[in-house]
């Protein structure tokens, strides 16, 4: 991807103010995700790093702040839009159809992207098996870049956790975004585990060209993959910078590991 289209700003949040109750989550926070990098969101448990994926996809309206979206704003938006706008995510605590199979959950990813009525759809014919061709042939590629083929007929429940996950990617990249929003995606995995999930967002990165937000705890698998890091304490933006930059922070240490007593 050239210098140029990389330096362009894909997503741009400003001054986000977000409270519930008296209980501030959220105090000015600002940065931007450049097209075709990976932004790490990172910060200790309760830092609001999920509650800033939340504003982005509309889920949570902020009280002051805006967000700008491919050069529109999106902050008055509804939740539903945010798909078609071209932003995906995965879950901390995975929403997949768990009576439906990997198959088919994919398939339910991309069914904003699906033009034909339910009728034709119905009965299969003409323009709507052309386009239901053309939807499974995009979600046989996900099945193939994921190493899914060995479940791709089984029932979601029925998979033990680290491969639900990679469902829940999968099912992120059906809608073709422009920017997907990975709320802990390795989450309570082992160590195989979290090599393959590294692996397959690296891979997406790198053939898709997708931008990304990380929000991830493990610090190792962060400061190797993302290209910045923005760092959050109790709702401030107390850091941003490149990995070898946020490690030297002395605020980020302070917020990981806390004053030292005297």
């Amino acid at each position: 991807m050239g210098e140029q289209l990389v330096d362009q700003k894909l997503l741009s949040v400003s001054g986000i103010h977000l409270s519930f109750g008296r209980n501030k989550v959220l105090a000015d926070v600002s940065f931007d995700v450049k097209n075709g990098e990976i932004l790490g969101l990172i910060g200790p448990n309760g830092a609001g790093k999920t509650s800033m994926l939340n504003c982005i996809t509309v889920f949570y309206r902020p009280e002051e702040g805006r967000i700008f979206f491919d050069g529109a704003e999106i902050t008055s938006s509804r939740p539903h839009q945010i798909a078609h706008f071209g932003i995906s995510r995965t879950f901390q605590n995975i929403e997949l159809f768990s009576g439906l199979t990997v198959l088919e959950n994919l398939m339910a990813g991309r069914h904003i992207l699906m033009k034909s009525g339910a009728i034709a759809s119905s009965l299969f014919f003409g323009k709507a098996r052309r386009e239901e061709i053309k939807h499974r042939e995009v979600v046989e590629d996900i099945i193939d870049l994921l190493e899914m083929e060995a479940i791709r007929d089984k029932l979601v429940g029925s998979l033990p956790y680290g491969q639900r996950k990679r469902v829940d990617l999968g099912r992120a990249l059906a809608l073709e975004p422009k920017l997907m929003l990975l709320d802990e995606p390795m989450a309570g995995m082992n160590l195989e585990e979290k090599e393959d999930m590294v692996r397959f967002i690296l891979d997406i990165h790198e053939l898709k060209g997708i931008s990304m937000i990380l929000v991830e705890h493990d610090m190792g698998v962060v400061m190797d993959i993302v290209d910045r890091l923005v760092v959050l304490d109790f709702g401030i933006k107390i850091a941003e910078g490149t990995p070898e930059e946020i490690k030297k922070n002395p605020d980020v240490i302070k917020a990981y590991l806390g004053t030292p007593k005297r």
